[in-house]
């Protein structure tokens, strides 16, 4: 029988999504027709981001509240950047504190151990997080930023410095998983997509912030632990202002603390009423109640069944797991971590500062993502981002050719002219930089609007956990990469990945901005549809620039 027989019944004048159960998995999927009337109002019978109750309860602004929220949950966001950033100034700057100077392993082993701490939580707090709730979770993740920066503060061996990274790892790993899903979670739907951006923006924020203060720190004797140090004061900050800060609703009432969730609905809402309130809540009850299993155990392991073989699910799944794994292959965060490395091999002087203009780059582009992603789509991004970057890594691996760095122990020796080709490896990095950041930098982070409400924590688990093993893949082998098969090899290999990326993205990933996410669920019913979604956005795009229209000739006629 249908997980969904409990839902009550639609309206006859609306079109009804429901989604494929375990229990008709195994067969076939059915083409469904996706041409949907743009006016036609949809119905989910799983989830309650697009119906007509939180349609009523959506006003014209978001709330202090979820404002508030989005800025501070984001700190997470910011330490994850952050993180991602001092590292690279970081081993340049450490020299011989440890008492000889870092082989390229050891770089490798204390860049990948933040990778490995992170990919465990991120496997872990998703189902955690079901149980004690978003909020605990999150405040549990600062005291992990703060205990590991203590560490690795005072560290003064190798082994040390890595046990402080592993540590402060965990903290990543929860904070770039439950952020996202917090703000998801508290923000209206048609501010979602733009306020997980503003995560995004915070993540290359962290990186441009952990650079400039690297490069001013550059000359300055042990700088690097200032940098470390410094990292633990957001966290602190985030810590205090949770206790002021509510858990999600969905949560809540999954605890069966209704009223609480309907305050913090209303404070979410202050402008609905307390009729269209206990529609709201009564719809999250009815949601809570579909999901299979008398336990958080017993749902979790039908959510885990759910995921894998109802097929609309599974193809979610490969989706989000997809562009998280292009997200890391492509090389970015081979830049993020080791740029300061790459550019001291090449021979510049004050390689952290120019890395710093490479955090620009990615921070500037970023923002740009935040005022075009609804209205340029998430697919017609990547298809313009993925082949850009594939170009500016031929040409980088084209400027190492001729530099001819030849690595012997932990010396690179530069063998070519770096006046002519250094400036153009500075454009490539910044070029390839840029295009990543307008792209798959971003769109992969979108994650949640693929999932129902049944799996969404538990996919958002799995695609992080992706994006985790990918950075320590990157972390580990790098610069193992740059020795072994030279930097022109090791670039080569990224266009490569990034060409089939792009491959991947043309047959595989449908258009999903300005869809409701019920119909997001039926562009997934059947196959990836890909033709049919881009049609689909279209209508909507339409619809919602015709109601724009006629809102301002309104706003005309009453002045």
């Amino acid at each position: 029988m249908s997980s969904d027989a409990k839902s009550p019944p639609p309206k006859s004048s609306q079109t009804v999504i429901t989604r494929e159960t375990t229990a008709t998995a195994n067969s076939a999927d059915a083409e469904v027709d996706l041409d949907v009337d743009s006016t036609t109002k949809l119905t989910p019978l799983n989830d309650e981001d697009s119906t007509s109750v939180l349609m009523e309860l959506d006003n014209g602004t978001p709330s202090m509240l979820v404002i508030s929220l989005t800025f501070l949950a984001s700190i997470s966001g910011f330490m994850f950047g952050y993180d991602t950033g001092y590292i690279s100034s970081a081993l340049v700057a450490i020299g011989d504190d440890f008492g000889t100077e870092l082989t390229y392993g050891q770089e490798q082993f204390i860049t990948a151990a933040t990778s490995l701490g992170a990919l465990i939580t991120a496997i872990c707090a998703g189902p955690f997080t079901d149980i004690v709730g978003r909020k605990p979770v999150l405040m549990f993740s600062n005291i992990l930023f703060v205990v590991g920066s203590v560490i690795q503060c005072a560290s003064q061996t190798v082994w040390t410095m890595i046990a402080g990274r592993f540590v402060m790892g965990f903290g990543v790993g929860i904070g770039s998983l439950i952020a996202p899903l917090y703000i998801s979670e508290m923000a209206p739907p048609r501010f979602r997509g733009r306020m997980v951006v503003v995560n995004c923006l915070c993540i290359t924020g962290g990186q441009l912030v952990a650079y400039a203060i690297g490069a001013g720190l550059d000359k300055v004797h042990n700088g690097w632990r200032i940098i470390v140090g410094l990292s633990m004061i957001p966290p602190i900050i985030q810590f205090v202002s949770f206790f002021f800060l509510p858990d999600t609703p969905r949560f809540l009432i999954s605890k069966n603390k209704v009223e609480r969730a309907s305050a913090i609905i209303q404070r979410v809402h202050p402008t609905a009423s307390p009729e269209l309130i206990e529609m709201k809540v009564k719809e999250l009850q009815s949601l809570n109640n579909s999901i299979p299993g008398d336990t958080v155990i017993a749902k979790l392991i039908n959510g885990i069944k759910e995921i894998h073989v109802v097929p609309s699910n599974f193809r979610a799944l490969v989706l989000a797991c997809g562009l998280q794994g292009i997200q890391q292959f492509t090389g970015f965060n081979s830049l993020m971590y080791f740029s300061g490395t790459v550019f001291k091999a090449v021979g510049f002087n004050n390689s952290t500062a120019v890395s710093l203009i490479v955090a620009g780059t990615n921070f500037i582009m970023t923002i740009c993502a935040f005022f075009i992603i609804d209205r340029v789509g998430r697919r017609r991004m990547l298809l313009l981002s993925l082949p850009c970057m594939m170009g500016f890594l031929v040409l980088n691996a084209i400027a190492f050719h001729f530099i001819n760095i030849k690595f012997e122990g932990n010396d690179a020796i530069v063998r070519g002219n770096t006046d002519v080709w250094g400036p153009v490896i500075i454009v490539g990095m910044i070029g390839y930089v840029g295009s990543y950041s307008i792209g798959i930098g971003n769109v992969p982070w979108q994650q949640s609007e693929m999932f129902p409400q049944s799996v969404r924590g538990l996919g958002a688990s799995y695609a992080t956990a992706t994006n985790w093993s990918g950075s320590l893949i990157i972390a580990s082998t790098f610069l193992t990469m740059l020795k072994n098969i030279t930097p022109t090899g090791t670039f080569s290999l990224f266009a490569a990945l990034t060409f089939v990326s792009f491959i991947f993205v043309v047959l595989f990933y449908p258009e999903l901005s300005n869809l409701q996410l019920e119909e997001v669920q039926k562009v997934l019913t059947g196959g990836f549809n890909i033709k049919a979604s881009v049609s689909m956005a279209k209508k909507r795009k339409h619809v919602s620039h015709l109601k724009k229209h006629d809102v301002e000739h309104e706003h005309i006629d009453q002045v």
